[in-house]
């Protein structure tokens, strides 16, 4: 029984290993991206209306496709292939991925029909500038089809996922951000507003994005095929995971939409600066939580439609102190050169000091929840495999009342510095309701080990970040001085707290450290 949870958390390593690498590779190509998008575009009402219009039909593709269909597919398809034939899983794909179709062609329509409702509702800050809602309709409507190319994307996800295929999935968004930073740089010029060139390179990058994943399905025997027989029973299985399943992601991205229609009250660039550093909390995000949590979700699904459910527990503890071990000391990180980062990725051009400043303070109050936004990905993924959506909807819920809450006492008094510390805040409520709940329901599954090895951790990011503290009293930060200084300030406290924090790991004797240590060596013996 041992080898066989070590075999099988081996295999979540790996797999969180694939997606990881992939995933920071497209992360790069995505700040890669923003970079160029805020050197072109900066922080203006046009970006805002932009970035608006961008959010609605991404949220709603991750609403529809990533943050249900998957979650809620991947545990039905992995039963079909365990307990029945693959033929009858690949009938199960082809009939999920017909009536997907037709879902997401009503809605397309919808959006583009009622775009100016859509951003009065979102967007309302807009709503006294009339060029600048104009604007914000015109760019929504031109990129809501993005939402039926990407969420079938998620579909054939799911099939690799399940057939622990990881590497096309993660590394398809690539060719995402480099449309979009093509179209950046060769397509303003065609446009009387030049950021519609964004959008256009938002749905070529879509198309590409879903075309890399074909060759891989017919590597794995599928090819998707049209199928009408809406009564299947493995449909009706993942419809009923998928209505909460939606609920729960409708609500958490609501969230989002909370943030961004509030910021749009306040002064002209607070949706640009929460959007900035947002996206430098997706690339911990994407490199951990979402390669952990992508991972994780097979193998879990596995362990519960065998019915091991101690398995499945041991699971779950290895994947948490897994994630804890990385998001951690990032959490501290973000924090610690919250500012360093945003001036050296983002200051330049029509992004100017004071938008590095305002971003930089939102980017401090979201990191402060980064490990709680990553510890609820495995928790909801282990109700996702035990079959159960229905609490991770009545959680998040819950963690949307608390965020509102909290935004509407906090915008005013702290800007968007408020609207970012709302969200961390409901997060860590988030996790801490899932966690009761899941004990009650498969009993004790975190052991005193477990809370030691987090001690470790939190003790192993504190010493980093007084290494971190060290460097700047003797290389003390500048937001004006030039952008090789910056760079040089930057790698060094990343590079030597870095090392700070695995020399601590190591001499604490942090399992994980020692199991990274391993692996390592394992790899070397066979090299």
């Amino acid at each position: 029984m041992k080898q066989k949870e070590v075999s099988e958390n081996s295999k979540v390593v790996k797999a969180a290993g694939i997606v990881g690498a992939l995933t920071m590779v497209s992360r790069v190509f995505g700040l890669v991206r923003d970079m160029v998008i805020a050197a072109f575009f900066g922080a203006s009402w046009m970006t805002d209306a932009f970035w608006i219009a961008f959010r609605i039909p991404t949220t709603l593709s991750r609403l529809l496709g990533e943050g249900s269909l998957t979650a809620s597919f991947i545990p039905v398809f992995t039963e079909y292939l365990q307990k029945k034939t693959k033929d009858e899983a690949l009938e199960l794909a082809y009939n999920a991925f017909t009536i997907l179709s037709i879902i997401l062609t009503f809605v397309s329509v919808l959006g583009i029909i009622f775009s100016p409702f859509i951003i009065r509702l979102i967007g309302h800050g807009f709503i006294s500038d009339p060029r600048q809602f104009a604007l914000a309709v015109f760019l929504n409507r031109l990129m809501f089809p993005y939402i039926f190319i990407i969420s079938l994307g998620a579909l054939c996800m799911g099939i690799l996922n399940s057939f622990r295929r990881f590497a096309s999935p993660a590394l398809s968004p690539v060719m995402w951000n480099i449309s979009i930073v093509a179209a950046a740089l060769g397509l303003r010029s065609f446009f009387a507003e030049p950021i519609t060139a964004l959008a256009v390179g938002v749905l070529i990058g879509g198309v590409l994005q879903l075309a890399l994943q074909w060759p891989f399905l017919r590597q794995c025997g599928v090819k998707l095929k049209f199928r009408f027989n809406f009564r299947h029973p493995g449909l009706k299985q993942i419809g009923l995971l998928m209505i909460p399943a939606m609920l729960g992601a409708g609500i958490t991205t609501i969230n989002v939409f909370v943030s961004s229609t509030l910021a749009s009250m306040l002064p002209g660039g607070s949706v640009t600066y929460l959007f900035y550093a947002d996206r430098i909390m997706e690339l911990p995000l994407g490199v951990f939580a979402i390669a952990i949590g992508t991972a994780v979700l097979p193998s879990f699904s596995r362990h519960a439609a065998a019915g091991n459910m101690d398995e499945l527990k041991s699971s779950i503890s290895f994947s948490l102190r897994l994630m804890l071990f990385l998001t951690i000391p990032s959490t501290f990180a973000l924090m610690a050169l919250n500012l360093p980062i945003i001036s050296v990725l983002f200051q330049r051009g029509a992004f100017n000091t004071q938008a590095a400043i305002f971003t930089s303070e939102a980017l401090f109050f979201y990191g402060m929840g980064l490990w709680a936004f990553s510890v609820v990905r495995v928790f909801v993924q282990s109700f996702y495999s035990l079959q159960d959506a229905k609490w991770p909807m009545r959680v998040a819920m819950i963690a949307f009342v608390v965020n509102l809450i909290f935004s509407l006492a906090l915008m005013y008094p702290m800007k968007h510095k408020g609207l970012a510390l709302a969200n961390s805040l409901s997060a860590v409520f988030n996790v801490f309701i899932l966690f009761f709940v899941l004990r009650k329901k498969i009993g004790k599954f975190l052991d005193r080990s477990f809370y030691i090895s987090v001690s470790k951790i939190i003790l192993s990011s504190v010493m980093m970040v007084v290494s971190i503290m060290f460097i700047d009293y003797f290389l003390p930060w500048n937001t004006n001085a030039d952008f090789k200084t910056k760079l040089v300030y930057l790698i060094s406290a990343i590079a030597i707290g870095t090392g700070v924090f695995f020399t601590s790991a190591y001499l604490l004797k942090s399992q994980e450290i020692n199991s990274l240590i391993n692996i390592i060596k394992k790899k070397l013996t066979i090299s």
